[in-house]
This record gives C-alpha cells, sequence and structure tokens, in this order.
C-alpha cells in the first residue's frame, strides 16, 4: 500500500489567490515557480501550423530527441545517445521513471533538505524511504560529498538539484565532482535535476553527466523555455536502463503531446528571446536582493540560479503557512511557505518566485514594504 504524502501547501496559497483574484482583487503570483513569459514566438506559430496540417498521435520525435543529444554536445562536451533519451510529460514524469525504474521498494532515497517536496513525497509514493539530511548555511543549503559518505549504510539513490528548488544554490564543480565519486565507490545511483540549468547569475551549471554516465537526468522545458503548460520534459537514463525506462514509460505514460514535442524542437533554437527573459530574471533578482534587507530579510539563502529567493523570516514568525497567507490577504503578494521544502527548519522560511514581470516584482516590493515594516513593528 502507498505511504501517504503531504500536501503541497503552496497550492493552497495558490488557490487563496486565485480565489481573491476572481473576486476582483489584483494578485502578483510568486508562488510558483513558472516563467511569466509564454512559449518563444516561433515555437507557438510552429504549433498553430501543426494543428491546422496534422491530426497527431502518440508519437515520440526523433528529432527532438537528436536535438536534445546536441544540446548535451553543446553544452556540456558530453555525448548522448538517442536510445538514452525518453521525452516526458514535463520533469515530474520523468522523476517517478526514474525512481520506479531503477528502485526496488523499501530502498532509500537521500535528498537534501531543504529541497523540492514533491521529491520526499513521490519517493513515499512509490513505497520507497526518503532519507533527508539537513543543510543549512554552513553548506551553502547543498550536499556535500562528506555528507554522503558518512551515510551508514549508504542508501540506494541519491537526488541532486543544482540549481536547487527553493534556494537557487549551485554545487562548486569540485563538490559536485566529489558527489559523484564518493557514490560511484558506494554503489549509490543519482538522480540529478537540472531542470533549472540556462538560468545561473554566476556559477557555472555543471551536468552530472561531465562526471559519470551512470546517472539519470531530469530536464524540462518548463523553466528555461518557458514552457510549464506544454508539459514537456525529458529522462536521460544510463544505458544499461534506458530499455527498462522505455518500457516504463510506454506503460505508465505513453507518450508526451505531440504538438509540445513540434513546438519544443523549435523552442531549443530560439535563445535570443530566451536570453532576453534571463536578463529579465536577473534584474528581477537584482531589485529583489537590492529591497529585502529593509524589510528584514536580510538572510536568505545563495541564489547562484533558478528564480528564487528562500528568506529566514524567524524574527518575524514561526508559522511559514500563516505568515504567507496573511501576506496575501493583505497585500495581494502570493508566496510559498518553508514547510513546503523543509518539513523540521521550513516553518522559518518563504520562498519568493521572481520569475514573473519586472513591473510586478516592482510593485511587490512596493506593496510588502509597509506590510514588513508593520510586522517588525508588533
Amino acid at each position: 500500500m502507498s505511504q501517504d504524502v503531504s500536501p503541497f501547501q503552496a497550492i493552497a496559497v495558490s488557490r487563496l489567490a486565485h480565489e481573491l483574484q476572481a473576486a476582483g482583487r489584483s494578485i502578483i503570483h510568486m508562488e510558483f515557480g513558472q516563467p511569466s513569459t509564454g512559449a518563444p514566438k516561433r515555437a507557438v506559430e510552429t504549433a498553430h501550423k501543426v494543428l491546422d496540417a496534422e491530426a497527431m498521435g502518440y508519437w515520440e520525435s526523433p528529432l527532438l530527441k537528436a536535438r536534445i543529444c546536441q544540446h548535451y554536445a553543446d553544452t556540456y562536451g558530453v555525448e548522448v545517445t538517442p536510445r538514452r533519451i525518453a521525452i516526458t510529460c514535463g520533469a515530474s514524469p520523468a522523476l517517478v521513471l526514474a525512481l520506479s525504474s531503477a528502485f526496488a521498494p523499501g530502498d532509500r532515497i537521500a535528498l537534501a533538505r531543504p529541497g523540492y517536496v514533491a521529491y520526499r513525497n513521490t519517493i513515499r509514493a512509490l513505497n520507497l524511504e526518503p532519507l533527508e539530511i539537513e543543510c543549512g548555511e554552513d553548506t551553502r543549503f547543498q550536499l556535500t560529498a562528506a555528507q554522503i559518505a558518512a551515510l551508514d549504510p549508504a542508501p540506494a539513490g541519491l537526488i541532486i538539484a543544482s540549481p536547487a528548488n527553493p534556494t537557487g544554490t549551485i554545487l562548486p564543480e569540485a563538490e559536485f565532482a566529489a558527489i559523484v565519486a564518493v557514490c560511484a565507490a558506494r554503489g549509490i545511483r543519482i538522480i540529478s535535476d537540472e531542470i533549472y540549468h540556462g538560468l545561473s547569475w554566476g556559477p557555472r551549471t555543471a551536468s552530472v553527466l561531465e562526471h559519470t554516465p551512470q546517472a539519470f537526468v531530469i530536464n524540462s522545458f518548463s523553466k528555461y523555455f518557458s514552457m510549464a503548460g506544454w508539459r514537456l520534459g525529458w529522462i536521460v537514463s544510463p544505458d544499461d536502463m534506458a530499455s527498462r525506462v522505455a518500457a516504463y514509460i510506454g506503460n505508465m505514460f505513453l507518450t508526451a503531446p505531440s504538438l509540445s514535442q513540434h513546438a519544443g524542437l523549435v523552442a531549443m533554437d530560439c535563445r535570443d528571446e530566451l536570453e532576453g527573459h534571463v536578463q529579465t530574471y536577473r534584474h528581477n533578482r537584482d531589485l529583489m536582493l537590492a529591497a529585502l534587507p529593509a524589510l528584514g530579510l536580510a538572510r536568505i539563502a545563495p541564489p547562484d540560479g533558478a528564480f528564487y529567493i528562500y528568506a529566514d523570516i524567524s524574527r518575524f514568525t514561526d508559522d511559514s503557512l500563516g505568515f504567507c497567507m496573511q501576506l496575501l490577504k493583505d497585500t495581494g503578494v502570493a508566496t510559498a511557505p518553508g514547510v513546503d521544502f523543509d518539513p523540521v527548519n521550513g516553518h522559518k522560511f518563504m520562498r519568493f518566485s521572481f520569475a514573473v514581470s519586472t513591473p510586478e516584482v516592482e510593485d511587490a516590493l512596493a506593496r510588502i514594504a509597509p506590510w514588513f515594516a508593520a510586522q517588525a513593528a508588533r
């Protein structure tokens, strides 16, 4: 029997936000990590043409798989064959595929805490056991090779994310290599979530495939490619697991939407437009980093990449969910409570997404500044 999983509390915040919006309130949505921009223009134009010309059906695009292989060669200098790639309905099914195909019920899967809420809950739903490792300011909220080496017994698997959600932190390349080496020595299978690659504000984002071909890689068109609603992603499997993953996806998910695959292929060559979005996020990040300390949010995780600010709110509250709900009701700014990402210490953190437009960031900061000042005065 599957284990119970905790609710995704940011969804509750978002539900209230949409109810308030439907009632006429002005709402700024900073609760989810989804770009406010749409798919690249040429990708949308392609989708229109395909809708007029094809009935479509169950299909996995060989051209898209080949283009993803080219992406790994161009970006990371590694060779990936098309048989190792499966096209998925976003990153979430890719995570299910990696966990269900590589591990047996009861296996322990290590992961960082704080971390993306669905890691922990998907592990549990698949009758695996999450082994959360506390990561704080001393490790820049990222796992270290020493932490993995100290686990006794060794877990069957490890999920790493760089850049990470909710913190945006990036693993230093030397530490990344050391983690891979420890996992290889101890027989730990790695799943690397690389969904935020392309969104870096300084440090380079390395792929695990630069260090080993034996890891799973999860990626998506939802973040950098600005196609969250198109539900398109991919998984790169180790060569010895590719046939099993293909069998699993065929039985559990069939194929990703044909229309999305046509659009995604074109999107991969719309870099000028997409890099314009990245510059918007960079500017939004700068605005928030400049403004938040004056609000009393001086302790934040280093936002090396992605589009998040993970802030310590312990001076204001020990109930991050209630805090985010009240902030939404009073200001119309929706954010994510830290308890989603860390069930132990997350009650004193909150997450902002700056993937919205720059005017929305400016408006949000103007709305929340007096609200935070009022909280500090209590």
